[in-house]
């Protein structure tokens, strides 16, 4: 943060970027007072020569090119730049020496209200030219460079941008902002390596700049450097766990690591154990589990006693309600692998699926928690089995384990109320009742807002 000063001489503020996908600017420089992000309130500076310039929300598009996107989702999902608001703020002296002659020409300050007015009119080619102007009388000025690069990109003028942008950099290299603007001027130029340089430069003058690192990771992969891009985007899920773009390319890239990963594999021996493992597997996730089982007794055929494959075949019979195969398929597992406590779990699973004796699921279960404690599913079967053989007080300490563990999950409510009213608690029964109806309430209004959107899609169809 550059000290505020009623000395001459001009330079940019630091840009503040916030969650989501645009950049704009949410701080005054040196005041540190949050401001609205379409404006920039300059009162507190001590000179009508400051400059500033207003936001606007126009967006690039990068998805469509950044290969990770359908024609489709790439027009749904701009993200949204551009713009960053620079107040040109009075700092000292050495700032005007900077500058060169001309800084103090009262002719830019003219200059500057020229451009001002025309963008705030909408004319960005007019105060554009304005800035332009305004460099032929001070042609030291880097920070009128910064403001002219991002007008260019503003008007998709990529080539004018990159040229302006990297001019600004020569008189002050260490305007990270210009850095930022040049690497987004560059990747829509499709300079890959030259937009990487700029962004991670950026990125390093502030290393929580999410945009810049958004942008920097689909500049990565368009490099083909997958896990770089990768690791990118991992850290800014951690920074913005809701962003849903992120999220969306996070797994496009996992997506794409785990296809050269497969590619690979298979190239190696189409017929190993791990070839059938992970190609069930990637069936499975998409719920083709007729597919994953070809998969998985193949994988079973090629490695009978290796940890793991009778696990993946039984997990598909029991996803399909295929109890009795199921079950073999675990108890065969944990003859190879006694730790499993997942097919322990499910073994128990299956015999309260099955209505059968609870005191056996009991047994089950508790061998699944003896190995893994802190296993919420199984705890849960516990306790159902507990219900059934009236044992309320000791089931609810699971559920209620449980219902903290994962508060969004109805059916966990619902068998608390239960074991509540059997033990005569009735506020607590009917508060978790309450509880359970509300979030079933929301399941069945989020399927039908799904199903709805997919009609409507299906209609837009030719």
């Amino acid at each position: 943060m550059f000290p505020l000063s009623s000395s001459t001489g001009i330079r940019p503020t630091p840009y503040s970027t916030r969650a989501g996908a645009d950049w704009s600017a949410a701080k005054v420089l040196n005041a540190g007072v949050r401001v609205p992000v379409t404006r920039w309130n300059l009162a507190r500076a001590p000179s009508v020569a400051s400059i500033d310039m207003q936001t606007s929300n126009d967006r690039i598009d990068f998805m469509k090119s950044s290969g990770l996107a359908s024609p489709r989702n790439a027009a749904r999902k701009l993200v949204g730049f551009l713009v960053l608001a620079f107040a040109l703020l009075l700092s000292s002296n050495s700032a005007l020496a900077q500058s060169g002659a001309g800084a103090d020409d009262p002719r830019v300050s003219k200059l500057y209200g020229d451009a001002k007015a025309a963008e705030a009119h909408g004319d960005f080619a007019g105060a554009a030219a304005s800035y332009e102007s305004l460099l032929q009388v001070a042609p030291r000025l880097a920070p009128a460079y910064n403001n002219l690069g991002s007008l260019y990109l503003r008007q998709r003028e990529y080539k004018k941008a990159a040229a302006v942008l990297e001019k600004g950099l020569k008189i002050d290299p260490k305007m990270s902002s210009a850095s930022a603007l040049l690497g987004i001027a560059l990747y829509e130029l499709g300079d890959y390596a030259g937009a990487g340089r700029n962004l991670e430069s950026a990125l390093r003058a502030n290393p929580r700049d999410n945009n810049a690192e958004l942008f920097l990771a689909n500049d990565l992969i368009k490099l083909g450097k997958i896990e770089q891009a990768a690791e990118h985007l991992r850290q800014l899920s951690l920074r913005q766990p809701e962003n849903q773009e992120v999220l969306y390319l996070l797994g496009k890239v996992h997506m794409k690591l785990s296809e050269q990963a497969l590619t690979k594999l298979n190239a190696l021996d189409a017929n190993s154990v791990w070839a059938h493992e992970i190609s069930g597997e990637v069936m499975e996730s998409m719920k083709n589990y007729d597919g994953a089982l070809l998969e998985y007794k193949k994988a079973v055929e090629v490695a009978p006693m290796q940890a793991g494959t009778h696990y993946h075949l039984g997990n598909a019979y029991w996803s399909l309600n295929m109890w009795d195969a199921a079950t073999e398929q675990f108890h065969a597992e944990l003859a190879n692998d006694p730790s499993n406590c997942m097919a322990q779990w499910k073994i128990g699973n299956i015999i309260l699926e099955q209505h059968g004796d609870p005191a056996a699921a009991l047994a089950e279960t508790q061998k699944a928690l003896d190995a893994c404690p802190d296993l919420m599913e199984a705890r849960v079967d516990r306790a159902r089995a507990l219900i059934k053989l009236e044992r309320h007080a000791d089931a609810v300490k699971d559920l209620e384990a449980a219902v903290k563990a994962d508060p969004a999950e109805a059916s966990t409510h619902f068998l608390l109320a239960q074991a509540y009213r059997a033990l005569g608690r009735t506020q607590e029964a009917q508060a978790e009742m309450k509880v359970f109806s509300k979030l079933e309430e929301s399941a069945r209004a989020k399927t039908a807002e799904r199903a709805k959107e997919v009609l409507q899609e299906k209609s837009k169809e030719p």
